[in-house]
């Protein structure tokens, strides 16, 4: 990983997706985490605020460590504690059923093995444990689809390997859990990175 995706990108990111219109998305996406949580692609602990008073602890990884070290102050404030990692999303440490939740916001975009790493989610859930996802994606309009794979090199680029077009329900059930209520919508912004998915899905 070289000095843009480790020292630059998460700097970046935690700018973009730092909106108080982002925020508002967050809060309602982890509305109903509760208990022992595991978060995949932690960045700056943007989602830190946002998480309820259910939650009893948070254990958190990312590949870089430049995000939690962003996110000192945040990690300080919460209301439960948070154990952080540099690790990949792909490789989990941890035994089955460990864990209530997993969440996974604006990071499946990004992880390179993301069956594998959905997967690795669905194993260290506990039975019935559920996934909570605010993603962007792939473009129910056909045009602005056309446009995502026509942009898909160049933002994988300047993103850090972020792809545009994945199609986050359909990986998220192809990876076994059954989905449950999911929110299609489009955010402000440029159409291409506009699409949606907010909701959960069950072990």
């Amino acid at each position: 990983m070289g000095f843009y995706e480790r020292v630059v990108l998460p700097r970046v990111v935690d700018r973009v997706i730092g909106t108080r219109a982002v925020a508002e998305e967050r809060h309602l996406a982890l509305a109903e985490v509760s208990g022992r949580v595991l978060e995949l692609g932690f960045g700056s602990g943007l989602n830190l605020p946002h998480y309820p008073s259910s939650v009893s602890q948070l254990f958190a990884i990312d590949p870089t460590d430049t995000g939690a070290k962003m996110a000192k102050d945040r990690i300080a404030a919460a209301p439960f504690p948070v154990e952080f990692a540099p690790l990949r999303g792909e490789e989990l440490p941890f035994g089955e059923g460990e864990f209530d939740g997993v969440v996974a916001t604006f990071t499946l975009c990004t992880i390179p093995g993301v069956e594998q790493a959905l997967s690795e989610a669905r194993r260290v859930l506990r039975p019935s444990g559920r996934l909570y996802f605010l993603e962007h994606g792939r473009s129910d309009d056909p045009a602005v689809h056309r446009l995502q794979v026509r942009l898909r090199s160049v933002w994988a680029f300047i993103g850090g390997g972020c792809q545009l077009d994945r199609d986050v329900p359909g990986l998220v059930e192809g990876a076994g859990f059954r989905l449950g209520p999911v929110e299609r919508y489009e955010s402000e912004g440029p159409r291409f990175a506009a699409p949606r998915f907010r909701g959960w899905a069950e072990k």
